[in-house]
């Protein structure tokens, strides 16, 4: 779009495109407060409770780059339609779940719904916005986007605490009613003007590939990373997306041109977005653990302290467009990873009697440092895509921090898990498995004994969050490294309509 005649309806175009993000938000982390309750009501086995939360990151995941695709194709805006009305209808369905098969199904159909909100979000947004506006309207996306996962447990906690779990998914369902109504007049319809045929062979071969591949890191942590059940999904998802590659390589319109990752600007900003999103949700995963598990908040009061995140992400999301302006886009994400991996260095201190301050003072840098991150490296990958592309390239935006969170449960929670059963070595049973199983079972016990289990387990889960945060606070100074040597600190020329932008320098 050009600056001089930009959308009249451009901020109120947002406001709606940000309710839809915050509906996604709000599911990525509502659900865990309630699975306890799910897992009493519907007689969930453990692999069952799992499947619940997994199965709705697995098809989003597998369904992305097509959804983007198809939007790109079809029209950015029926896709966001078309996704609100799939989710709605799944959240509706999931609420009146009798069994945790039904329950797994229809996660899995709310999957679908997310991955044509989201990246129709963004691109949506980007085609509105003129330059000179984008990386301030790109800079409250993130916000939002990052809002709704720190108010999902506040949210979830008082819900389940005030009613019944069903409410968890109900609650989507104004939001979605709302959005679509706004919508159908201020969201404006834009697509690919070329109208490219329909890549059947990509769809085919990417939805394997991150499918495979999400699949793996999710058992991972359970199975075992030498299982030969997640040996063989990484090798599936490897193949998948080498054939994948070739694919899109070959053929003459492709849904995803490849060759953009040999761009600096998209690369760099897309492995910035994978680390910082390792890094919080990682975070985030083993933090509820220890807030409710070590420091004995509630639910409820869990997830009213994690909103330090949600300030420093609003501080830090808007803020960050004006600093890229001055010192350049390199030197803003470099220093907001930076501070991710300050914040995680900060929890290393936290012990068992800590209290809540240095938590809160952690979450405040964790949200400022993602903040400043996200921002400008999101702003970086759809700058580097011609606005006709702007679905696709939303999508694999989405895809990065879909992979990167991913990546930094199983990997976090693992060092987690793994630091855990080291400190209760010579323990048996289901205090040895899991913070949880040991308190239980202290709790059985009771007296001096249970006393002397709870404080071995809560050290020995202390001891494992030491391992897992300082792991996570040297994968973003890798990240922080990586955005000041690949990325380039201003963008390029405006890249052509049909035309991947070309090389930075």
């Amino acid at each position: 779009m050009s600056d001089a005649t930009p959308d009249p309806r451009r901020w109120w175009t947002l406001v709606v495109l940000c309710f839809s993000l915050l509906v996604i938000g709000l599911d990525n982390t509502i659900l865990n407060v309630a699975l306890p309750t799910v897992q009493e009501d519907l007689g969930a086995s453990a692999s069952q409770l799992s499947w619940i939360v997994d199965s709705y990151m697995l098809v989003f995941a597998a369904v992305l780059l097509t959804a983007g695709a198809l939007g790109d194709r079809f029209g950015r805006k029926r896709a966001l339609t078309f996704g609100l009305i799939v989710f709605g209808l799944a959240s509706a369905l999931s609420a009146v779940a009798q069994s945790s098969e039904m329950l797994i199904a229809t996660r899995a159909l709310m999957g679908v719904g997310g991955a044509f909100i989201m990246p129709s979000t963004l691109s949506i947004l980007t085609a509105t916005f003129p330059d000179s506006e984008r990386a301030k309207a790109i800079g409250i996306w993130s916000a939002v986007a990052g809002l709704g996962i720190v108010i999902g447990p506040v949210t979830g906690g008082w819900l389940v605490e005030n009613g019944d779990w069903s409410l968890i998914f109900l609650v989507n369902v104004p939001i979605v009613i709302a959005a679509l109504l706004a919508g159908r007049w201020l969201v404006p319809e834009s697509r690919d003007p070329a109208k490219p045929r329909l890549d059947a062979g990509g769809f085919a071969l990417s939805s394997l590939g991150l499918a495979a591949l999400v699949w793996a890191l999710i058992e991972a942590p359970s199975r075992g990373w030498t299982d030969a059940m997640i040996l063989g999904g990484f090798a599936l998802s490897a193949l998948a997306l080498t054939a994948f590659v070739r694919w899109e390589l070959r053929i003459r319109e492709p849904m995803l041109d490849v060759r953009l990752f040999r761009n600096r600007r998209f690369s760099a900003a897309s492995g910035s977005i994978t680390l910082a999103f390792f890094a919080l949700f990682g975070t985030m995963f083993f933090l509820t653990q220890y807030l409710q598990l070590v420091l004995g908040y509630g639910a409820f009061e869990s997830g009213l302290r994690l909103m330090p995140v949600a300030v420093g992400l609003i501080l830090g999301g808007p803020t960050s467009a004006k600093l890229a302006e001055r010192v350049g886009t390199k030197r803003v994400v470099a220093a907001g990873l930076m501070l991710v991996a300050a914040g995680l260095t900060l929890l290393s201190f936290a012990e068992v009697d800590s209290g809540y301050g240095l938590v809160a003072a952690v979450l405040g840098v964790l949200g400022l440092g993602m903040g400043m991150t996200m921002a400008p490296a999101t702003e970086s990958v759809m700058g580097s895509l011609p606005i006709a592309k702007a679905s696709v390239g939303s999508a694999v935006n989405d895809a990065t921090r879909t992979l990167g969170g991913a990546l930094g449960v199983a990997v976090l929670g693992s060092l987690v898990s793994s630091g855990y059963r080291a400190g209760m070595d010579g323990i048996t049973g289901p205090a040895q498995d899991s913070l949880a199983g040991a308190l239980a079972v202290a709790g059985q016990a009771g007296g001096e004994q249970g006393a002397q289990l709870t404080a071995l387990a809560q050290s020995a889960f202390v001891d494992g969050m030491h391992a897992a945060v300082l792991v996570g606070a040297a994968i973003a100074v890798v990240g922080a490294v990586l955005a000041l040597v690949a990325l380039p600190a201003r963008a390029a020329a405006a890249p052509a309509v049909h035309e991947p932008e070309p090389l930075a320098a």
